[in-house]
């Protein structure tokens, strides 16, 4: 399904275990909450940039037994979709590598589309969301939910960990992408054409010893490893003693007992006009 040429680059974040286990996270109860009142059973649901498919088989469930779609242009995302799918018991749910720019569905093949974390690394949100508009049904449901880096935060800051959001930001400007997509989403979603749209937001938390310590090891062996490093050197978001600066603050930031970690969401709900 892939086109030859696309608007849409590799996504740099990588899919590292650490970067792995924070998708796995997700679900459909979780991260799609504005989006599961919409859904009923019968309805055909595209998830474009589905990735490991752990909020696709939610969202399949709601609409069984309805059809249900996964894109995602890198296959071994897609692989681990199809097996959860698999594991979930989810046979309506098919997945595909493909690229969202160039969808191989007919014109107005589904009732719902939905995207999490999708846009904010798409250089060119307007084509990905024309061509979801393309693929809706007249009057069909778009439903997107991004973060808003900017409004994301980690306490204690110790004077330091803030610094690592603005180096997160700055990597994803370099690779062309949207760091308060969230904040942008109505702006994006009016431009390519959609109606009736409606916004919300909402914060993931990671208070619980277990989510403190999954985020302290997130930051240590993904967000500071040393290829992430080396491209926010090169790229002039941060320099070595800073990174060694955040390390040595989440390291105690782990142990305090008031940590916590909020990460800020965007989310628009809106339809493809009649």
């Amino acid at each position: 399904m892939c086109a030859q040429e696309s608007s849409t680059p590799d996504y740099t974040m990588g899919f590292s275990e650490e970067m792995l286990e924070s998708l796995r996270r997700f679900t459909a109860e979780t991260h799609a909450g504005h989006l599961l009142p919409h859904l009923r059973p019968g309805l055909r649901v595209l998830d474009f940039g589905c990735g490991p498919g752990t909020i696709s088989v939610g969202l399949a469930k709601a609409v069984h037994p309805g059809e249900f779609h996964g894109v995602d242009m890198e296959e071994s995302q897609i692989d681990q979709a199809r097996e959860i799918a698999q594991f979930r018991r989810q046979d309506k749910a098919v997945f595909h590598v493909g690229d969202v720019t160039a969808l191989e569905f007919e014109d107005g093949f589904f009732d719902v589309a939905h995207c999490h974390n999708l846009l904010m690394h798409v250089p060119d949100t307007h084509a990905v969301l024309t061509e979801v508009k393309r693929v809706l049904k007249p009057g069909g449901l778009i439903a997107c939910r991004e973060m808003i880096c900017e409004s994301s935060f980690t306490q204690p800051d110790f004077g330091v960990i803030g610094k690592s959001w603005d180096m997160f930001q700055d990597l994803l400007q370099a690779d062309d992408g949207h760091p308060q997509m969230g904040r942008e989403l109505k702006g994006h979603i009016l431009a390519a054409g959609f109606e009736n749209v409606r916004s919300t937001n909402s914060f993931d938390i990671y208070s619980a010893p277990a989510d403190v310590a999954f985020i302290h090891g997130f930051a240590k062996q993904w967000f500071l490893a040393p290829e992430i490093v080396e491209a926010a050197i090169k790229y002039g978001a941060a320099t070595p003693e800073l990174c060694a600066e955040m390390g040595a603050a989440y390291d105690r930031w782990k142990d305090h007992p008031g940590a916590m970690c909020a990460l800020a969401f965007g989310e628009a709900i809106a339809n493809r006009p009649q």
